[in-house]
């Protein structure tokens, strides 16, 4: 076994394609998702999800930077104790949205179609957007959230790779636009793309991962998460600097256990 990397910070993103959240800690269970992660996800039209019998569908079917750019303008924040999502406008005014209740809910889905109606990228044969959480798995038997894989429940980057890739290309890449739950400093660029197989354990005792595969990114990494501009061609530039379109790695929990911000990462 040996140490490759620190963790430097973890994020969840409770509402699929919305602001990513900074935690503290994360407690993480086997085969389970990072906690509080895609939630919930607005459907865009009929996207054809069952939530009687979940599975992972295209992220073109909801509201997410991919398809919106204008998403990024909103800024919000998940309280999961009272199960309630606040929304900061451009204008700086706060909407509180009660995410137990239909009424709540359907005000939400309306809240941001009438922010999506203001820009550029407003799709009118897109809407009604309606909002959808993830089921109950007691219910449905399985655990299932709004993730863009269907194994890959918790998400690594690797800082560097991403520095790399800034560095070649002359410009400065917010790691937030590739959406990981998981930031690893202290790594050789793309060095955790040869991990496949191969297993993570954080902290001398703390949670440990199977790695699955890089991931490739899509044009929702276009999308400055600051200004909600499609700035960059980021697929682009990774094709043409590496020969290949991925950035970050997919792992599945084996053991459990707590990750924090200054874990030690080691690969064996």
């Amino acid at each position: 076994m040996t140490q490759s990397g620190v963790i430097s910070a973890l994020w969840r993103h409770p509402v699929k394609g919305f602001t990513p959240e900074p935690v503290n800690e994360a407690l993480l269970c086997p085969d389970g998702f990072f906690p509080f992660d895609r939630l919930y996800a607005l459907e865009v039209g009929r996207s054809g999800f069952d939530p009687v019998a979940p599975k992972t569908i295209s992220k073109m079917k909801f509201a997410v930077l991919a398809r919106f750019a204008a998403v990024a303008r909103l800024r919000t924040r998940y309280d999961e104790f009272a199960d309630v999502l606040d929304i900061v406008d451009e204008d700086g005014k706060t909407w509180r949205f009660d995410m137990a209740s239909d009424a709540g809910r359907h005000s939400l889905a309306r809240h941001v179609e009438t922010v999506l109606a203001r820009h550029e990228d407003y799709d009118p044969a897109a809407f009604p957007l309606t909002l959808l959480s993830a089921p109950d798995p007691e219910v449905v038997r399985s655990h299932f959230r709004f993730t863009d894989s269907g194994k890959g429940f918790v998400s690594f980057l690797n800082l560097n790779s991403l520095r790399d890739l800034g560095q070649r290309i002359g410009r400065d890449l917010d790691p937030l636009r590739l959406r990981a739950n998981i930031w690893v400093e202290d790594q050789s660029a793309f060095e955790d793309h040869d991990w496949a197989g191969k297993h993570i354990r954080l902290g001398a005792e703390g949670p440990e991962f199977e790695v699955l595969k890089p991931i490739v990114r899509c044009v929702a990494t276009h999308v400055n998460p600051d200004t909600a501009e499609r700035d960059v061609d980021l697929c682009a530039a990774l094709w043409e600097q590496y020969g290949h379109r991925d950035c970050g790695i997919y792992a599945r929990v084996i053991k459990g256990g707590t990750a924090r911000p200054g874990d030690a990462l080691h690969v064996y």
